[in-house]
Formats: structure tokens, sequence, C-alpha cells
């Protein structure tokens, strides 16, 4: 399909939108991850400052989370929704490119990071619910604050050893 003029992709396009059901699918889940970030707010006040949620790339819906520990290594974290895989994901981010690339190196002998290329956005990438249950938003929700503890603790700790 990418071999194909942006005028020959525009059928399949609007044939995506045409029940209604693309754009209802879509602000359910941006919903379940602004709850999320309502939740993360609230619960982590005075342990990390949690941005706003991001949306608009059919793509990624994610919000920023970050310490004063991560703001000294200028790094900072991702809660994504990876609407391709139907996923959650944490990522860890860089404030620019070369810090990014510094971390990645660092944390190569870690399981988070791919040897072999750089994710694109992150330092890495790492499911944190792999196949989320979005008809339960309880279990939902407390799934992915448990796999967030557990991960940011290992992450936490790795950080804090490799300087």
């Amino acid at each position: 399909m990418p071999n194909q003029s942006l005028n020959a992709r525009i059928p399949a396009y609007k044939n995506a939108f045409a029940s209604g059901e693309l754009q209802q699918t879509y602000q359910a889940l941006v919903g379940i991850v602004q709850n999320l970030r309502t939740e993360f707010s609230k619960k982590y006040e005075g342990e990390f400052a949690v941005a706003n949620v991001l949306h608009g790339y059919i793509d990624f819906t994610y919000f920023y989370l970050q310490n004063d520990f991560l703001k000294t290594k200028k790094l900072k974290l991702a809660l994504v929704l990876n609407h391709k895989n139907a996923n959650f994901e944490l990522w860890l981010l860089g404030q620019t490119r070369d810090i990014q690339s510094h971390y990645w190196k660092k944390l190569s002998g870690t399981k988070w990071v791919n040897t072999e290329v750089m994710p694109e956005y992150s330092v890495f990438e790492v499911a944190l619910l792999s196949a989320p249950d979005f008809d339960d938003a309880a279990k939902l929700s407390a799934s992915v604050h448990l796999q967030f503890q557990t991960l940011w603790r290992e992450i936490s700790e790795v950080l804090a050893l490799c300087e």
C-alpha cells in the first residue's frame, strides 16, 4: 500500500471512517488514557509531575511523568497507549536525541534495550500491559498501576547505578 498514491489510498481511508466505529473506538481509548492520567496525577502527587494527555495522532496517546530524579538526568517517562498494538507501554525518553542516545548506550545491557536499533522516539519502549481488558476499567487501571510501580522501581534502580 505505501507504493500507492495518496489519491489511490483515499477510498480505503473514507471506508474506515464511514461507519463511525473507528472514531468512537478512538475516543473511548483516549478517554481511558485521560482517566489513567487523572489517577496517576492523584496517586503520585508529590512524587511525579504528570503532564496532560497528548493525542491527535492515530498511532499513540500518552502522557509524560517526571520527578526530580529523572529531571536531573534530563529524562522522563511516557505512559503510552500504542493504538497499532492495542497495548500500554512505558517509554523512557531523553530531553534531546543526544541524551536518548547516551542513555541507550548506557542501558544497553538491560532487558529493556534493543541493542540492534534505538527506538525513534525513546531510549526504550517496554510493554507495560500487553493484552489490556478495555471492558473492565477497574482491572485495567489496577494492572497499569501495578506494572508501572514494578517497572519504575526496576528502572530507577538501574538508572541510579549507571552514574
